[in-house]
């Protein structure tokens, strides 16, 4: 029985081969399908994409470069003429000096007036730039905000400012110059 059966078993494996080598004879023989490309044209096609990519990332990389240096001009505008607006409104305060001083009949009482309307229009110029004194007298003392001359003994609470030699001004809230400031110590007993 065995026989059989190995006689059997190469004429199955003979006749399986021969349809698999007809359909290889026959896709050799066929000429290859118009709708594949060649090796060629799809490296010329992926090169062409390369470059155009290529392309694209210089131009961005050139208005990346363009951007950086307008800001950088705009920066270096901003600083050059940040004060150009306070300027145009101080300008004021100085020709209101120069004519109290050109005057040569000017009196005691109309040099007085001449500065004290030349203060009330330099102080409506730091409201409207937000320059604000600050208030020292009868203050706790903060070095942030005061700048200590000395000290002196006083009666009243210790830490406290009681006299300013020089006010202070903040630009929004910010100290652009601190008060000098007299401050009081407790006495001795």
């Amino acid at each position: 029985m065995q026989d059989s059966q190995r006689n059997q078993t190469p004429e199955l494996i003979q006749e399986k081969p021969e349809p698999v080598v007809q359909a290889a004879e026959q896709a050799a023989a066929e000429p290859p399908l118009e709708s594949t490309p060649s090796l060629e044209e799809m490296l010329r096609k992926a090169e062409l994409a390369a470059q155009e990519h290529h392309d694209a990332w210089l131009r961005a990389r050139a208005e990346a470069d363009n951007i950086r240096k307008r800001a950088q001009v705009d920066i270096a505008n901003a600083h050059k003429y940040a004060v150009e607006n306070f300027s145009s409104h101080v300008l004021a305060v100085k020709d209101s000096l120069e004519a109290a001083l050109s005057s040569e009949n000017a009196t005691l009482e109309s040099l007085k007036s001449g500065v004290e309307l030349t203060l009330k229009l330099l102080t409506s110029i730091f409201e409207k730039f937000n320059i604000q004194e600050i208030k020292a007298l009868g203050e706790k003392f903060d070095p942030h905000r005061h700048q200590a001359i000395t000290t002196v003994e006083s009666a009243g609470e210790p830490n406290t400012v009681i006299s300013v030699m020089q006010k202070g001004y903040t630009l929004n809230d910010r100290v652009i110059r601190p008060a000098l400031v007299v401050v009081g110590k407790p006495k001795k007993a």
